[in-house]
């Protein structure tokens, strides 16, 4: 019988899901603004996306992981989203982009009840889910070092807090990490971001048009992108950690939620790969059954700023966000590391799984599927030829 949610409770896990709100909103917030701007969004159109995406997210991420008392993260499409950015308007404007939006939640209901996602992803090989997971990491975990050569005060102050916190008060070194990064994005956006003043954003409807254009650039790539990239990815990441979470679930909440907040602007809304491994892991706790609280948190975190989501997303896209990247690369070191010890620990899966990582790693893209995507399915080929020869 599992137990409360107080008695699983813990300050640690708590923080944590706040940082991987934190993260998880600013590293990509300035790609949902290039991408809905990109298919004819106004700004307060934009505000109103972020809005509702902000509290889409944060309700689905508390359900799942209470009902499921797993470490569900939830995030917005950020590979579909850039994919909107490449494809631009559409005929009929913002309202058949809205369309689109609908649509593809819907799509991805209809996705949670084929049985076929749920043997794939249960039938992942483990070194190929952590390489795969090792390699999405593997550019954030590069980015505070990156950022030296850009930002060398800002980003070696951020290192040195990580640094000095993990020798000293290891619980509190990311949290430490993310306040230094905030300072040093006020300070490096100068006036811009300094002269932002507090305002709240406005739900704003916009009635969608259905049109054969919008269905087939946006909606059934941005469908088959979400999940290549990010639902089967997510939901991957969650068994690298030992989870084995229901897809019929996760699927039927996030695409509902995202076919009803469409209409205010909002994409849709995910399983978390990047920000799940922050959740799952134990940098969260150290009992895996008590992770979930992170989850939570996060969603409770990303509901809050949801209410600051006009003067967020000016802060951080009149910011460089390297700075941003940094904080969550420090923050992934642990599972990166993690990831790379489950990936090459079983001798005769090594060369998959390195084949898995480095394609993963390289970024390569296929008719808009991202590289992870790919990684998984070459490795899992490799691993077919060598691992069971």
């Amino acid at each position: 019988m599992s137990r409360s949610f107080s008695a699983d409770f813990s300050l640690h896990a708590a923080l944590q899901g706040l940082i991987v709100a934190l993260v998880g909103y600013a590293s990509s917030v300035a790609v949902v603004i290039a991408g809905l701007s990109a298919v004819g969004a106004s700004t307060a159109d934009i505000a109103s996306g972020l809005l509702l995406l902000g509290f889409a997210k944060g309700l689905a991420a508390i359900l799942l992981s209470l009902k499921t008392r797993m470490p569900i993260s939830i995030a917005w499409t950020t590979p579909g989203l850039a994919l909107l950015a490449t494809t631009g308007a559409v005929a009929g404007g913002f309202p058949a982009a809205v369309g689109a939006f609908i649509v593809t939640g819907l799509l991805i209901i209809l996705a949670g009840y084929w049985p076929v996602l749920a043997r794939f992803v249960a039938a992942i090989p483990t070194p190929l889910a952590s390489a795969m997971l090792a390699g999405v990491l593997l550019k954030f975990c590069l980015a505070p070092f990156v950022a030296l050569k850009t930002f060398p005060a800002a980003a070696l102050a951020i290192l040195v807090t990580w640094l000095v916190f993990m020798r000293f008060a290891r619980l509190y070194a990311v949290p430490a990490a993310v306040v230094v990064t905030l300072g040093a994005v006020a300070v490096t956006g100068g006036d811009a971001v300094q002269d932002l003043s507090f305002a709240w954003p406005q739900p704003l409807i916009t009635m969608p048009v259905f049109t054969v254009e919008a269905l087939v650039s946006l909606a059934l790539p941005l469908f088959i992108v979400t999940m290549a990239s990010q639902n089967i990815t997510g939901l991957a990441v969650l068994k690298s950690f030992g989870y084995q979470a229901d897809p019929k679930l996760g699927l039927g909440v996030t695409g509902a939620l995202s076919a009803l907040t469409a209409p205010f602007g909002a994409p849709t809304i995910n399983f978390a790969a990047i920000t799940a491994a922050l959740c799952a892991g134990p940098d969260a706790h150290a009992d895996p059954a008590r992770r979930y609280v992170a989850a939570v948190f996060s969603g409770i975190g990303y509901i809050f700023l949801a209410a600051l989501a006009a003067v967020v997303a000016g802060f951080v896209a009149r910011s460089s966000p390297i700075l941003i990247e940094a904080a969550a690369g420090l923050a992934l070191i642990g599972a990166f590391g993690g990831a790379m010890t489950g990936a090459l620990q079983t001798e005769n899966a090594r060369l998959p799984a390195l084949m898995t990582f480095l394609i993963t790693a390289s970024g390569f893209s296929l008719w808009g599927i991202g590289a992870a995507f790919w990684g998984l399915e070459i490795g899992w080929l490799a691993y077919l030829v060598f691992a069971r020869s």
